[in-house]
């Protein structure tokens, strides 16, 4: 009852604590938090009946997609823009997007990285008579696309300018029988701005750009790993390799025990070597006192028929047959009363002075 009491008035102060809530914004969870671009690619479900097609990574064009939704930074090599402006050439159109691309950050949390001056990307806006410039802030509460306004709230640090006009956050401009557009600000199509405004409206616009068919494709990062151009590119290498390696293992390492030696073992050719070896095996087998039952039979019986003839059948038997085989007392004692031996060492000694009795109660 005491400790009842006691719990009770240690809870009243802390009942009446004060405390503050406070509420923050961690983001996304689930796919919209790895993937950036989700809500564009089910809005682009959504309005258009084309194929949406969603890559982690880099990969080449497919003549088959119409529109491709693809951060600039991944053109970094000059491989990279030759694929993308084949495709372009051929009637499709690319849609580059420059800061706020990263799809490693978090929209809450988002940090824009001005683009970098590469040079593969920038000849190949140069033959779109489009250029990049680097700390040439833009803004833009509207953008214009095939005589549509649409309102926007856009921002970079960077520009892009078609031709001679002004540096601007957008441009768009045919390229062969493709079109090539650059939007400055990727937050547009982001999963927490994309809501805004008329973000939405003017994705579709692009979309609908061009009077070809075909599949939407947005890709989100470069992703040029060793590892996925081995596996796309060198599998059969790979395969190959795999199994090299499978068979080197099955030879080399142990199956059924540990790995004997690879000494050769030295020739045993005298008597000595013969029976250590004969004694190393039995013992193995635990043998011992089976191999030495029938001699210590045999030289007990003959020892005491010898000691009844030369008068010594009453002495010690095991000090009688020491001196006729001219050995210890001890060595005797152990070859004929030890009851199993404790190692093969010991065993091949046990016999070996067994068969030197033998030999001397002929």
């Amino acid at each position: 009852m005491k400790a009842a009491l006691t719990i009770f008035a240690m809870a009243i102060p802390l009942g009446s604590c004060d405390y503050t809530e406070e509420q923050r914004e961690i983001g996304y969870k689930g796919q919209a938090r790895l993937n950036p671009w989700l809500a564009a690619e089910r809005f682009a479900g959504a309005v258009s009946d084309e194929e949406i097609h969603s890559h982690p990574s880099w990969t080449v064009p497919d003549p088959a997609d119409t529109v491709w939704f693809l951060p600039a930074a991944v053109l970094g090599n000059e491989s990279f823009t030759k694929q993308a402006e084949r495709w372009v050439l051929k009637g499709g159109h690319l849609v580059l997007l420059g800061e706020y691309a990263d799809v490693q950050s978090n929209d809450w949390s988002l940090i824009p990285e001005p683009l970098r001056e590469e040079a593969a990307l920038q000849e190949m806006l140069g033959r779109c008579d489009l250029k990049l410039l680097e700390n040439e802030v833009s803004k833009a509460d509207k953008i214009v696309l095939e005589g549509k306004s649409f309102e926007v709230a856009a921002a970079s640090s960077s520009s892009v300018v078609l031709g001679g006009g002004q540096p601007s956050i957008f441009a768009s401009t045919p390229h062969g029988a493709g079109q090539v557009s650059v939007l400055m600000d990727a937050r547009l199509f982001r999963n927490r701005w994309i809501g805004q405004k008329e973000h939405a409206a003017f994705l579709g616009q692009l979309m609908k750009m061009g009077d070809n068919a075909g599949g939407i494709s947005f890709t989100r990062g470069s992703g040029l790993s060793l590892w996925g151009m081995m596996v796309k590119h060198l599998w059969a290498v790979m395969l190959a390799l795999g199994i090299l390696i499978g068979l080197w293992l099955w030879k080399n390492f142990a199956r059924f025990g540990p790995v004997e030696s690879t000494a050769e073992a030295p020739v045993l050719r005298g008597y000595d070597h013969h029976l250590e070896a004969l004694g190393n095996f039995q013992w193995r087998l635990d043998r011992g006192a089976a191999l030495l039952a029938p001699l210590r039979a045999q030289i007990i019986e003959r020892g005491r028929r010898l000691g009844s003839r030369v008068g010594r059948r009453d002495d010690d038997f095991f000090q009688f047959m020491a001196e006729r085989a001219g050995i210890s007392r001890e060595r005797a004692f152990r070859a004929l009363g030890e009851p199993a031996p404790a190692d093969a060492l010991i065993l091949t000694r046990t016999v070996a002075d067994l068969q030197l009795m033998l030999q001397v109660l002929h």
